[in-house]
């Protein structure tokens, strides 16, 4: 296999690791080590540990702290962000950074022609923000009209160096890529010329270097931790948290429900392939109701997850601390009401325990998750003999994830699925795609040509208001009013949050384990290691 060097100075990290490395696995390699270019989780984490960014969102405190930039300020009601840059700033390859690369990443983040996933969360429907450079330590960033969560959405920003070099781009963060084997490992080395210090002026970070393992197998990732071989496992499944805790209770970490969320819906898009009379069922949100009533959530967790994870209250999990709609409470399971309810509607039970509709149809649908996701084959035989307790039969379907996708995306030929968010962002504007009735993963009826009801149309009005406020508070008010009516629309009927698990080793200290990403890595700099 290729090795890339970023310089002969690091080769010695070639050699086994030192007492002053830590050691954790992903499940595979990065697809890219460009920062403007990163699309999945694994580069995910490499750009977190080695960008250097203007401003970090604490993940402990949710409060935006200065990272390169020494001051910042949002004007003109939210339509501008100014930048003060701190004095004497490198990348890792020692060349200055200044006001001009911010500028010049701004920019190559936000040309079509990049095509950077980085720009998507800058881009405005107003047109693209003027980039202003007023001194070397000095940029504006302005649009036409109010920005919402504008400074929060540079804690995902690395500021990248001008092209022109060979090898692994430089970095401004803690750490830059010294060393990638395919399918093996990629080593981070320190950066030399990162600018944090500690209270008494020792530079950060404390820990000299960061080995990644490329680990697919979960169950051999545990066993490693278990000998010592890892230091952290940044995302534990259930079954390996369990064996964790049993064999050393103390390095187990649960933070409580994570932001991710299993739910399921109904196709209620018209199609040929979709009987109008099941396309009615769907469509009722005292269907959809009596089928979230009969679920018993409690037991999902339970068997599916171990205990770990909790009932979901609706679209925004309660670990977002900020958004989350504290009036909202899980539906409780009620087989009784969900009874009574589908009788007020026609809907009877024959003596075989069949649920017919007021057309004499037998209540029945197909539904559809992903092949090979343990978790969730299971919670569809839950539901599966859940629901048939009231008379509903549910027939499972798994299928590989690129047929499941082109389904629910484009041919629309299903009539339930059962999915799940993971690695949810924290500002609810990330789902606006779900929630817009003319969005492309507005998940039960993709991109229709207006709301097919007034409560959709509500949404679109809540959601486009927030939108187009500058006010964090005045976006909760509206964030809140959309989740209370998509509990009480149920069109995705949500089933629980997950925990976040994971496992720190004793010698690892300084960690604070968070349910948002990268969890247990987010203040790598404070880390050390005994």
């Amino acid at each position: 296999m290729r090795t890339v060097w970023l310089w002969l100075a690091v080769a010695a990290l070639g050699q086994a690791a030192g007492p002053n490395e830590l050691r954790f696995a992903m499940a595979g390699d990065p697809k890219s080590f460009d920062a403007l270019h990163v699309s999945e989780e694994n580069s995910e984490v490499v750009r977190y540990l080695t960008g250097g960014v203007l401003l970090r969102v604490n993940r402990a405190t949710d409060q935006i702290q200065p990272e390169l930039a020494e001051t910042w300020a949002v004007t003109e009601g939210g339509r501008a962000i100014s930048f003060h840059l701190r004095a004497g700033l490198r990348f890792s390859d020692g060349t200055a950074l200044g006001a001009e690369d911010v500028a010049r990443t701004l920019r190559a983040a936000l040309d079509p022609k990049q095509a950077s996933p980085a720009g998507d969360a800058f881009r405005s429907d107003k047109g693209e923000p003027e980039i202003k450079v007023t001194s070397a330590r000095d940029v504006t960033l302005r649009y036409a009209g109010p920005k919402p969560g504008l400074d929060r959405l540079f804690d995902t920003l690395a500021i990248v160096p001008a092209a022109g070099r060979t090898g692994f781009p430089a970095s401004a963060g803690p750490y830059f890529v010294g060393e990638y084997k395919s399918g093996e490992f990629v080593r981070l080395a320190r950066n030399p010329y990162y600018w944090k210090r500690d209270a008494a002026g020792k530079q950060l970070p404390y820990i000299d270097s960061v080995r990644i393992d490329i680990q697919p197998n979960h169950d051999l990732e545990a066993a490693r931790f278990l000998r010592g071989e890892l230091d952290v496992i940044n995302k534990l499944e259930p079954q390996g948290f369990d064996r964790v805790a049993k064999a050393n209770a103390g390095a187990a970490r649960n933070t409580g429900a994570s932001l991710d969320a299993e739910f399921l819906w109904f196709n209620e898009r018209p199609s040929p392939d979709l009987p109008e009379w099941k396309r009615k069922w769907f469509a009722s949100a005292v269907f959809r109701h009596a089928v979230s009533q009969a679920i018993r959530r409690d037991d999902i967790a339970r068997v599916v997850f171990g205990g770990h994870a909790h009932a979901a209250a609706g679209p925004v999990s309660p670990a977002n601390r900020f958004w989350f709609n504290g009036a909202l409470k899980p539906l409780p399971f009620d087989v009784e009401a969900a009874r009574r309810s589908l009788r007020e509607q026609g809907f009877i039970t024959l003596k075989d325990g069949t649920l017919r509709d007021a057309e004499g149809h037998a209540v029945e649908f197909s539904l559809i998750t992903n092949a090979g996701n343990r978790p969730r084959q299971a919670m569809a035989a839950v539901i599966q003999e859940d629901l048939g307790k009231i008379g509903i039969r549910v027939n499972v379907v798994t299928l590989d994830f690129g047929s499941l996708i082109e389904r629910i995306m484009r041919s629309f030929r299903y009539e339930g699925a059962l999915l799940g968010f993971a690695n949810v962002e924290v500002d609810p504007s990330e789902q606006m795609n779900v929630w817009l009735s003319s969005g492309a993963q507005h998940a039960w009826w993709p991109r229709e040509q207006k709301p097919a009801t007034a409560w959709e149309a509500e949404i679109d009005r809540l959601e486009l208001a927030q939108a187009s406020e500058a006010s964090r508070e005045a976006r909760k008010k509206a964030i809140d009013a959309v989740q209370r009516i998509a509990v009480e629309q149920e069109p995705i009927i949500y089933l629980v949050n997950p925990d976040y698990l994971g496992a720190v080793a004793a010698r690892v200290k300084g960690a604070l384990p968070s349910p948002v990403p990268p969890q247990i890595l987010w203040n790598v700099e404070w880390l050390k290691l005994e």
